[in-house]
């Protein structure tokens, strides 16, 4: 696989795994700048951050077993 190509697949989805961890964080840890969001907001925010979350995880292992067996 070309380096570049590799680099920004990889680059993106950790960048969408790290916003997911920090909403989860801010989620978690600070709700009160959440502000006048209703708890249905708030379930929705934390689902689909753990929806990205897990998308993030399935990608960056599917392009690291890609590499892999190119690799083989």
């Amino acid at each position: 696989m070309n380096t570049k190509l590799y680099n920004m697949l990889k680059l993106d989805t950790e960048s969408r795994k790290a916003k997911a961890l920090l909403t989860l964080d801010l989620l978690s840890n600070h709700s009160a700048g959440i502000g006048d969001h209703s708890t249905d907001d708030f379930y929705n925010n934390a689902k689909d951050a753990l929806a990205e979350l897990a998308s993030a995880n399935d990608e960056l292992e599917t392009l690291n077993k890609l590499v892999s067996d190119w690799e083989d």
